[in-house]
């Protein structure tokens, strides 16, 4: 056998496999939750017309200019993000790494020998010194993949870099709807700082109108102690409230991974945007929006492939390794005629005791696929879970709002008609003070329930899946 014929027969071997999986064909598994998202007196509303809410980018969902500016800095500095991005790229590389046996490793060579022979063993009686020049190219142990061993192995490595991606997606939406609820949580402190101001302005008027009656004997010292208790009381809601918006900046720009300009910030509930009202979709769709059900399923895959590679291993591995090159004992007859060398080396490796190490492994990855689809499963049901939860309160809240806001305007007319009788002599201060506390405490609750109302919307939206692009899965 010639050196082309050996290189004929050793490059024929290498590309005439084309290579199988012993794998189990993939099916996903059916769809552990009912086929609709629930109905009832909680979710009047939820089935509104519209765009599907995990399909809008977050760009168009969010409508207030400020808040898109401050997620941008968020996406752009924020260190959980950049984290999972680095994680992607670690991700990547293992494939290319685990991608690279598909193929032969072609390596080139240069090797110099001398050695000296003492005359004892010279074969000529005198000493000798022989030297060895050696070039060449040459494939390196490369595995024939008849079983699909590597190529099951690539699989894995794939789904798992493909899993990494849906985890720094999971990661993007999470950031966008924490910017957003932080971004939210403040404009409401800020708004519930301007209302007990308000109504520490309207206290200090009472209580100077108070005095004044006291002084000329018509409000009792009672009176005049209720107007001063609260006073004092607003004036510690606006300390707690003033501690709590730098709390809330400060939690803003810890999401943002950077100092939020000033004028960024929102000065109240009212003067955020409305968000965008979208229709919730379908169940099965969120199985093409959630990453982490994606990333679950890309699990799932990756440990369905790994079964194949561990069924491979009942069967025979073989590698080849090839060289070709020219060898002299002179330098200058490295490219002399007649210098050629080649080299053929195939080696079979047949398992044939290795205590059950084999059929061990095959277990394993066969548990593991059926923890993988569990997995899978749970990550649905939990969506749904989340998604049915996030409709039920978008279902009532608009009511509760509307009850809430009749109430502050009763509360208000209140307040109105009993200042007004207090002023005329008619009625004691402790109705003023019963009526103010009232229309505090409604005002409040109203600022409560319009933040519950948006950070739900933020909820329903990141649930569903909306706030990252899609991936394309491919390399």
């Amino acid at each position: 056998m010639n050196r082309r014929v050996a290189l004929s027969l050793a490059m024929g071997a290498v590309l005439a496999v084309t290579g199988c999986t012993m794998a189990p064909k993939y099916t996903r598994p059916a769809l552990p939750t009912p086929s609709a998202f629930p109905t009832g007196a909680a979710y009047q509303g939820t089935a509104a017309q519209g765009p599907a809410l995990g399909d809008i980018a977050w760009q168009e969902f969010f409508v207030d200019q400020n808040l898109r500016k401050v997620i941008e800095l968020a996406l752009k500095n924020n260190r959980d993000l950049r984290v999972a991005t680095l994680n992607i790229e670690r991700s990547q590389a293992l494939y290319r790494v685990q991608r690279a046996a598909l193929f032969p490793a072609v390596n080139a060579n240069a090797s110099y020998a001398a050695q000296r022979l003492p005359r004892t063993i010279s074969g000529n009686g005198k000493p000798a010194v022989t030297h060895a020049y050696n070039l060449g190219v040459g494939v390196s142990s490369y595995e024939v993949d008849l079983f699909g061993r590597v190529r099951s192995l690539n699989e894995q490595a794939l789904q798992q870099y493909f899993a990494t991606e849906q985890a720094q997606r999971a990661v993007q939406i999470s950031l966008v709807a924490e910017v957003a609820n932080n971004y939210l949580i403040l404009a409401a402190d800020r708004e519930r700082l301007k209302i007990a101001q308000d109504t520490l302005a309207a206290q200090e008027a009472s209580y100077e109108l108070t005095k004044s009656r006291f002084n000329m004997g018509v409000a009792t010292a009672l009176d005049l102690s209720r107007a001063a208790t609260t006073v004092e009381s607003a004036r510690v809601d606006i300390g707690q409230y003033t501690e709590q918006i730098a709390a809330d900046i400060n939690a803003l720009e810890l999401v943002a991974g950077s100092p939020v300009p000033t004028e960024l910030l929102p000065n109240g509930l009212t003067a955020v945007t409305a968000l965008k009202e979208v229709a919730p979709g379908l169940p099965s769709e969120l199985l093409a929006r959630r990453p982490d059900v994606l990333q679950a399923e890309n699990l799932l895959r990756g440990a369905n492939a790994n079964i194949g590679a561990a069924r491979a291993a009942f069967f025979p591995r073989i590698t080849l390794t090839t060289a070709i090159g020219t060898s002299s004992n002179e330098l200058v007859g490295l490219f002399s005629g007649g210098s050629g060398a080649w080299s053929f080396l195939p080696q079979i490796s047949v398992p044939i005791f290795n205590g059950g190490q084999n059929r061990a492994n095959l277990k394993v990855a066969e548990v593991d696929t059926s923890i993988a689809v569990a997995e899978y499963e749970k990550a649905i049901q939990v969506a749904f879970r989340e998604v049915a939860d996030a409709l039920a309160r978008y279902g009532t809240v608009g009511g509760r709002l509307t009850s809430q806001q009749a109430l502050v305007d009763s509360s208000a007319e209140s307040y109105r008609l009993s200042s007004a009788r207090f002023s005329g002599g008619v009625d004691n201060y402790l109705s003023v003070l019963d009526a103010q506390r009232s229309l505090y405490t409604a005002q409040q609750g109203l600022v409560t329930l319009r933040l519950s109302k948006l950070a739900n919307m933020v909820n329903l939206y990141k649930v569903l899946g909306g706030g990252a692009e899609p991936v394309k899965e491919g390399m």
